[in-house]
């Protein structure tokens, strides 16, 4: 047994149940959070003052006036709760002296999600459960279509397009494949012959540069006629007006999105009485052959608990080799 005092790290953009998750791990782990739910700003980095370490949430957008207030009170990592860096600077961070590193927790959370996701744009089941909700029994004006007579596209295949891929297996359904390296036991296809031979076409793909607006309107239309897109990934994957355009025009099936462009702001809160100013966003949520959830479908209680422990063992191991330098 050691004396050692606890490791303190900052804790932002932190939710009640990530709160309770990093006060029952700390114990164990050594480590005294400083926990709020705020984003990181320049008026409370000094919740960050004595912490070398900070972790972050993956919808806290971090300023370049926020990391220079980080650095300033002596911040020199920062783990962000989340697969994709697209909320901080990496680059920037780095310029201050600030490195930044993410989490891998078990991608079986957001796959049984997408799967899920597919089946129910398959099924029509937003206009049929809404109308259920209001005694309208009758079936549904077109019939669903099964799985096994389809084929689907997955666009990445890291550890969560892997893990989508391995369930689609089950269905019966053929699956093309595109990423820049084949790392899945899969059937690896150009994108633009992916997008016209699939049925759906699930994103899994990191958002960077590279990335943005990846389906554009020029890939949607290569897609085939009254296919599905099911989001997952990151909302600016896609463009949404162009997503808007191709729904409208009835010239694609279906979308199912658990992450929509400039969500920021709009997930995660009560906005019944407050206006919601995406205007693509509303348009999208009218449409019965949509489906829209807010960015959940990381959360269960087995990807959170992995999610703060990794943000906890990413600080100890930052320390850990920093601790002679």
């Amino acid at each position: 047994m050691t004396n050692r005092e606890p490791v303190g790290i900052a804790v932002y953009g932190c939710g009640e149940d990530e709160a309770a998750l990093f006060r029952a791990l700390a114990p164990r782990f050594g480590v005294a959070p400083r926990i709020t739910d705020a984003a990181p700003t320049e008026a409370n980095a000094g919740l960050a003052a004595g912490c070398r370490c900070v972790s972050i949430g993956h919808q806290t957008r971090v300023t370049g006036a926020a990391l220079r207030a980080l650095s300033r009170a002596g911040v020199a990592y920062i783990s962000t709760r989340s697969i994709g860096y697209n909320h901080i600077s990496v680059q920037y961070a780095r310029s201050l002296g600030i490195e930044v590193g993410n989490v891998a927790y078990s991608p079986d959370s957001v796959a049984d999600y997408t799967l899920m996701l597919m089946l129910m744009s398959l099924r029509h089941a937003k206009s049929t459960v809404l109308r259920a909700d209001v005694h309208d029994y009758r079936l549904h004006e077109t019939r669903g279509r099964e799985l096994r007579d389809l084929t689907v596209g997955v666009v990445g295949t890291g550890r969560i397009g892997s893990a989508v891929i391995d369930r689609l297996r089950g269905f019966g359904c053929r699956i093309l494949a595109h990423d820049n390296g084949p790392k899945a036991a899969a059937e690896y296809a150009p994108l633009d012959d992916l997008l016209r031979r699939s049925d759906i076409v699930t994103l899994h793909t990191p958002l960077n540069a590279g990335t943005h607006h990846f389906l554009g309107r020029g890939r949607l239309a290569l897609m085939k006629p009254g296919a599905v897109v099911v989001n997952t990934g990151r909302g600016a994957l896609i463009d949404t007006e162009a997503l808007v355009s191709a729904l409208e025009s009835g010239r694609l099936g279906g979308a199912a999105l658990d992450v929509v462009e400039g969500e920021e702001g709009v997930f995660y809160a009560d906005r019944r009485d407050r206006p919601v100013g995406s205007k693509p966003l509303l348009r999208l949520q009218q449409m019965p052959h949509v489906l829209i959830s807010p960015h959940t479908a990381y959360y269960t209680d087995h990807a959170l608990g992995d999610i703060v422990e990794q943000s906890i063992v990413n600080c100890l191991n930052f320390e850990k080799g920093n601790q002679h330098g």
